[in-house]
């Protein structure tokens, strides 16, 4: 993260469990799923962190706690300088004007029975002070201008849009209140890969122009490449590996993102087959009963008795780039399992 630029969150030991509890009349709690499990991690102004992962590793839980859509176990989540876990509802309300979010499916996160005037201008409903002097409808037609959409279209209904056009009123609704802060919980994994591209391109161009930071959450590597400053990495509630985005990709350290990173696909035959694919054994195990030590052991070709025994910690493997890893691999272990720089700018619908 650069010196230079303001923190605009800030996440320290960031915990989250669901309790498992047994009963119908009287419950009783039996044991916890540990969503989260004490996560830490900055984002600057500006800045694009990216949390990656396998379904299930806590990474749409994170998202939904940076907007205080449910509490907290344990830790603080600092947005702007103040502390959304310990507001109350009206002061989290008031605050919710610097943080928004795009969902992932455009369809469903659409209410079919309103009118994209509606959708977009609901926000206003709420803080009509963010209209600043123009009416709901002037208001509605700049934002849809801004995403590329037909402003002559504002009474036309969900189900007449196409699913990247859905998306953009999505992205149309969540810059209403004007924010600083965007959780884009996979924005782009429902659409088509063309499209992706599309939406791709309009996030980049609304964070040069807004001075947006985002939470970019998605499963997809090759999406989060095109985008993301910064990376982490997620396996069961945990930050396993993070740093600046060059480095992670080109010389993971944690043998689970080196796992991650060998299976996202190359469209190039001959760079495909030079890579060796890391196949993964063994099923992901239950967040209510994890391994002790080292989360990923039980799945890693690595692990030692040393992992079973203690948990390890982030520790800076150089630059900012931090590995939760006893083994880590070296340069030369990750160099057959990394996929050759894209260039950089906006994302190709290729």
């Amino acid at each position: 993260m650069s010196p230079t630029r303001d923190r605009v969150i800030a996440v320290s030991g960031l915990v989250k469990y669901y309790p498992i509890t047994r009963g119908i009349v009287f419950q009783k709690k039996i044991g916890d799923v540990r969503a989260v499990d004490h996560v830490d991690f900055t984002v600057a102004q500006g800045e694009t962190l990216a949390i990656v992962g396998e379904s299930g590793c806590g990474k749409s839980t994170t998202g939904r706690l940076l907007l205080g859509l449910e509490p907290v176990t344990a830790g603080s989540i600092e947005i702007l300088g103040q502390d959304i876990t310990t507001m109350s509802q009206k002061e989290l309300r008031a605050k919710r004007r610097d943080i928004q979010m795009i969902l992932q499916d455009p369809y469903t996160s659409l209410n079919p029975r309103m009118t994209v005037a509606s959708i977009i201008g609901e926000p206003f409903e709420i803080h009509p002070e963010a209209l600043a002097g123009r009416t709901k409808q002037e208001a509605v037609r700049d934002l849809m201008d801004r995403v590329g959409l037909n402003p002559e279209f504002v009474n036309r209904y969900p189900h007449q849009f196409s699913g990247g056009q859905r998306q953009r009123i999505g992205v149309a609704r969540a810059l209403a209140l004007k924010p600083r802060i965007i959780v884009a919980d996979e924005p782009v994994s429902a659409l088509d890969v063309s499209v992706q591209a599309q939406v791709m391109n309009l996030l980049l161009d609304l964070r040069d122009d807004l001075g947006l930071s985002y939470v970019f959450i998605s499963h997809d590597l090759a999406v989060v490449r095109q985008i993301a400053d910064r990376i982490a990495v997620m396996y069961l509630g945990k930050i396993v590996e993070t740093g600046p985005q060059d480095p992670v990709y080109s010389s993971p350290a944690h043998p689970y993102t080196a796992a991650l990173i060998s299976a996202a696909p190359i469209p190039d035959p001959e760079l495909q087959a030079s890579r060796e694919r890391i196949e993964l054994e063994g099923d992901v195990p239950s967040p209510a009963d994890p391994p002790s030590g080292c989360r990923f052991r039980t799945r890693c070709w690595k692990a030692q008795q040393r992992c079973a025994d203690e948990e390890p910690l982030l520790r800076d493997v150089g630059g900012g780039h931090l590995v939760a890893c006893h083994f880590p691999l070296t340069p030369e272990e990750a160099a057959s399992h990394v996929v050759p720089e894209v260039p950089s700018g906006h994302a190709t619908d290729s």
